[in-house]
C-alpha cells in the first residue's frame, strides 16, 4: 500500500514541477534566473524516480496487471 501512496505523491510531484516551469517559461524576462533549468531538472530526477518505483512495485510483485483479458 505504501508504494501506491507513494507513486501517487512523486505523480503530483511531478504535475506540480511541470506547472511551475510553465509558469517560469511566461513570467521570467530574465534568462539568467535558471529557474526553468532548475524546475526541468527536478521534473526529470521525479520523473526517474517514479519510473523506477514503478519498476520496483512489478518486480516484487506488489503492483500487477488487473486486465480481465491477461486471465
Amino acid at each position: 500500500m505504501w508504494l501506491k501512496v507513494a507513486i501517487l505523491v512523486l505523480l503530483a510531484a511531478v504535475v506540480c514541477s511541470l506547472f511551475s516551469g510553465l509558469f517560469f517559461l511566461m513570467k521570467d524576462t530574465d534568462n539568467r534566473s535558471g529557474r526553468l533549468v532548475k524546475a526541468l531538472t527536478l521534473r526529470i530526477t521525479l520523473t526517474v524516480l517514479l519510473v523506477a518505483l514503478i519498476g520496483y512495485g512489478f518486480w516484487s510483485g506488489e503492483l500487477r496487471w488487473s486486465t480481465p483479458w491477461l486471465h
